[in-house]
């Protein structure tokens, strides 16, 4: 149904090949799995499928891709920016398929996707719903026009549990072929029968492509064993090379030695001797063969390099947070009731719940309420980066508060342990990608000298690789720690309590619910 053949893509600012001579098809029932580190032209990847002139403005490619006779629903990573502040009506109604689909074929359609019709000809703002909302009505729309094969971009992101089980049963029943991408390791595990594993090696500067079939826990576990027996087999090869080497210095040396020592007189050994160093050499050029033909150490992408600094602790003691809210409102609409919350020292806590509840209001307020206190240090992460991230800026722009020398080296220093390239530390940070941006602000997170972190959806957008260095981080902080989450891999490491925040208050979630997840 899909051909790819020999596709390469080039980023046309700093003429970067993000995917080298890629080739692979999809058919029949595939549940193809795109994964990759941030940046590495995975959603690059879906819009050339779906549409090529969607990436002129910043890629070239060359290579073929055919999907003759193909219906292609495409979901893409965000709303775009223009679509932002339409009536939900108003934005399906400039799909021509929405107008065309029949009451009863769209109520059909709404009731897989367990989505209140009614919704669909509503007055609010299409960025006032809830990411589950978005991402239900975004598949209506492209269910809307009868496709063939899915192509999915990150539809997991901004989702809560409920909605996260709704998308793993809807990818695995809905009788289509799918493209998608993920970094959720719990529905690429459930759902993934193929994975297609994008890499950029040698500090970002090799693409690299392994197609696997084979399901997505297999293929990391399989990943995992050969680059651990690559890596003990090439140290065992460099061990043998040193010791090897040792020897044939001690013979040489003591051939040389031997020589310089011979008498003039003793033409007999002279000649002996030169015949055994001619063997030495012999030796050298054979070790130097057998040097070029050693097992080279795994070329493959290292996780990003961080850590907190400084001193972030608080007393155990010492009351962090406290809050009692008879009501959470958003406007005129009722979030929540009786919501009461303390938090002690460096006691950490995790917040799931349903899109819509309330969950980044409440965050946003909290951040508030704390602004005017001198003994806590609260930084916010929204889950939204452009309220904190000016797109117009670089990263170095961004990060560069001081505007001396000294901080701009360091500066460079953090970014490359976070796996930026030189050329990606000069970007608009507009041009980055989800993932690249969730790194940044994590970089301002570490930077800065706070010791409570208010974090919403913190791990959203991280790759695979990402973010178990993310999640530890959080565990290991000093400081305290009230993040909104709906990882559930990260539920089931949390050192803290882990809430559920319902329309009545916050109720504890147990580890065998947790694990039920």
């Amino acid at each position: 149904m899909l051909s790819v053949r020999h596709l390469s893509v080039t980023h046309l600012r700093d003429l970067k090949e993000l995917i080298h001579d890629l080739s692979f098809t999809v058919s029949g029932l595939d549940r193809l799995a795109v994964i990759g580190e941030e940046g590495n032209g995975k959603s690059t990847l879906l819009k050339l499928i779906y549409d090529a002139e969607s990436v002129q403005g910043y890629c070239s490619h060359t290579g073929e891709i055919a999907c003759p006779g193909e219906a292609l629903g495409y979901l893409s990573q965000e709303l775009p920016p223009e679509s932002r502040g339409l009536p939900v009506y108003a934005y399906c109604a400039e799909q021509a398929a929405f107008l065309e689909t029949s009451p009863k074929e769209l109520n059909r359609l709404c009731s897989q996707l367990q989505l209140p019709p009614e919704l669909c000809y509503a007055d609010q703002p299409v960025s006032s719903l809830s990411g589950g909302e978005k991402v239900k009505l975004r598949l209506l729309l492209a269910l809307c026009g009868h496709p063939t094969l899915l192509l999915l971009d990150e539809p997991s992101n901004d989702l809560d549990l409920p909605t996260l089980r709704f998308l793993e049963n809807f990818i695995l029943t809905c009788g289509l072929p799918v493209v998608f991408i993920s970094h959720d390791e719990t529905l690429l595990s459930r759902t993934a029968t193929r994975v297609l594993h994008l890499e950029m090696a040698y500090h970002k500067k090799e693409p690299r492509w392994t197609l696997a079939n084979v399901p997505y826990a297999q293929y990391m576990a399989e990943r995992a064993g050969a680059i651990q027996r690559q890596e003990a087999q090439a140290q065992m090869e460099r061990r043998e090379e040193r010791a090897q080497q040792e020897r044939f210095q001690r013979i040489q040396q003591a051939v040389e030695h031997a020589q310089n020592a011979v008498s003039r007189q003793d033409p007999g050994t002279g000649r002996l001797l030169k015949k055994k160093m001619k063997a030495v050499k012999s030796l050298e050029h054979r070790f130097e063969r057998e040097r070029q033909n050693q097992t080279r150490r795994p070329n493959i992408e290292y996780a990003l390099d961080a850590s907190f600094s400084g001193d972030h602790s608080l007393p155990a003691g010492k009351r962090t947070l406290e809050f009692h809210w008879k009501e959470l409102r958003a406007g005129e609409r009722l979030l929540a009731s009786d919501l009461n919350l303390t938090l002690f020292g460096a006691e950490k806590i995790l917040l799931a719940g349903e899109n819509g509840c309330g969950k980044t209001t409440l965050l946003r307020r909290i951040a508030q309420e704390l602004a005017g206190r001198g003994d806590i240090r609260p930084i916010l992460m929204p889950q939204r980066y452009e309220e904190a991230l000016p797109e117009d800026q670089t990263p170095i722009q961004y990060l560069h508060t001081r505007g001396d020398k000294e901080q701009l080296t360091q500066l460079r220093t953090y970014l490359g342990a976070f796996k930026f390239t030189t050329d990606e530390m000069e970007h608009p940070i507009a041009r980055l990608s989800g993932g690249q941006k969730a790194k940044l602000l994590w970089l301002r997170v570490i930077l800065s000298d706070a010791n409570l972190l208010l974090l919403d959806e913190p791990t959203r957008n991280l790759s695979p690789l990402s973010a178990p260095v993310v999640r530890q981080l959080m565990v290991d902080f000093e400081g305290a720690v009230l993040a909104v989450t709906h990882d559930r891999v990260l539920m089931g490491m949390w050192p803290g309590r882990v809430l559920r925040m319902t329309k009545r208050g916050f109720e504890p979630l147990s580890a065998a619910e947790i694990e039920a997840l």
